[in-house]
């Protein structure tokens, strides 16, 4: 019976610390989660933008992910083996907070990667996603991920063949300005581009 008291109670801490805690987040919708859960309030963006595809954003937080064709977006590294193009350059594409949206005024940013990838068949990408310095690890890894697998979908959608773009995640490890405040924040939640040859 004393056993049973101890672990009721333990139980009960465990449960009232669970609760007590202020760690969850806001979702683009206005609802609440826990710092390990995708925010899929806004997955689809705004009405009528259906250019992600959910199935490329399942379990993109393992290494070694795979698209529903078998294409490799992430794990072994073009970086490792091919040549990085120099003298091309892309804008990077930045982010609402707590989001992996592609913005509407993003997407032209984002055209003009697909339209070298179309006229330059030699050449092959990968997405970096990062984000700002709020938030876990952990969490700042997936949704870094989550951010450069809908660039990639949206590349994908536009006819660029899927095992010629891969991903990478760097969660908040690579600032592109330090410091603290939106206007910094803001310039850190994005996607870069690195272009390689075959």
């Amino acid at each position: 019976m004393q056993k049973m008291r101890v672990a009721f109670i333990v139980n009960m801490a465990l449960v009232a610390s669970l609760v007590c805690m202020d760690t969850g987040c806001r979702t683009k919708a206005g609802g609440w989660r826990w710092p390990w859960q995708k925010d899929r309030s806004m997955e689809l963006g705004a009405p009528g933008e259906d250019f992600i595809d959910p199935e490329l954003l399942t379990g993109s937080d393992i290494p070694g992910v795979y698209d529903e064709g078998g294409a490799l977006v992430s794990g072994a590294r073009f970086e490792d083996t091919l040549q990085q193009v120099q003298g091309v350059t892309f804008s990077p594409i930045y982010f609402a907070f707590d989001s992996y949206v592609l913005p509407p005024h993003e997407i032209a940013k984002v055209d003009a990667v697909g339209q070298h990838l179309i006229a330059t068949p030699g050449h092959v990408l990968v997405i970096e996603g990062h984000c700002d310095e709020r938030g876990s690890n952990e969490y700042n890894l997936s949704l870094g991920e989550n951010r450069a697998l809908a660039v990639r979908s949206y590349l994908v959608n536009m006819g660029i063949q899927a095992d010629r773009i891969q991903t990478r995640s760097f969660g908040e490890e690579k600032p592109a300005v330090m410091g603290t405040g939106e206007s910094v924040w803001s310039l850190n939640r994005r996607g870069e581009f690195a272009l390689f040859q075959k």
